[in-house]
């Protein structure tokens, strides 16, 4: 699927669910969106960046047990950078405990650089998921993740991606101050020499019944044989919730 199709399918989502769910009273729906303007674009998996500011738009339909969660990054010069298109499904659901498979779709575009000249280029990922929620407090949880990702070109990498995250939301400054915060570890394991152990920590704070946020992200190698060495990034931005 190129970069084009997914643009197709996420503005055909974004149009027809809504008018669906207003159409049928059948058909219960839970729609969010969020458009985030970053200082260093940041990809699903965090030690991949694009290492320079990045338009991120995320939507996310829910019906039952499935939702579909596409999701557009570009740079500031509108080239597709990221396109996602996660189907996810929910395969148990408890108080204290879910349980999803997920399987995506994506392109990645980058700039690679040849002894004539240099070109934008597309690859094609085919990425298998499976993750679980603990609700250790109404407003805690602790995440682990796996996925197995499979490019379809040539060059492109074949691995795995192990996370842990454990995150509180909605702690309060005063009356209408709300903020978030995370910790996450996370562990590639890619084909060539792209294998590391990352930690990365994430708040984010925001103003209660305004749709606007500030967030910040940090990401540190711990251990890695990329070369060359990963060193400190990090990602600031504002988000708009639809």
């Amino acid at each position: 699927m190129r970069i084009s199709l997914s643009i197709i399918f996420f503005s055909i989502f974004t149009t027809a669910f809504p008018q669906q769910q207003a159409d049928s009273l059948k058909t219960k729906l839970k729609t969010t969106a969020t458009v985030s303007l970053n200082s260093n674009g940041i990809a699903s998996i965090p030690a991949f960046s694009l290492g320079k500011p990045a338009i991120i738009a995320s939507l996310s339909l829910v019906k039952n047990r499935f939702s579909y969660d596409p999701t557009l990054s570009y740079g500031l010069d509108l080239r597709p950078w990221v396109i996602d298109n996660w189907l996810h499904y929910l395969l148990i659901r408890k108080p204290l405990f879910e349980l999803t498979a997920g399987f995506d779709v994506s392109a990645f575009g980058s700039r690679h650089v040849y002894s004539e000249g240099s070109a934008w280029e597309e690859q094609r990922y085919f990425t298998s998921s499976i993750s679980g929620v603990f609700r250790i407090f109404s407003k805690s949880k602790l995440t682990l993740a796996y996925w197995n990702d499979r490019g379809q070109e040539k060059e492109s990498l074949l691995g795995n991606y192990f996370d842990i995250e454990g995150s509180r939301s909605d702690f309060r400054i005063g009356k209408n101050v709300l903020l978030s915060a995370g910790l996450q570890v996370f562990y590639i394991d890619y084909t060539g020499l792209n294998d590391g152990l990352f930690v990365s920590p994430k708040i984010s704070t925001s103003v209660k019944n305004i749709p606007f946020s500030v967030f910040f992200q940090a990401i540190q190698a711990l251990e890695s044989d990329i070369s060359p060495f990963p060193g400190f990034r990090w990602n600031i931005g504002v988000g708009y919730t639809l």
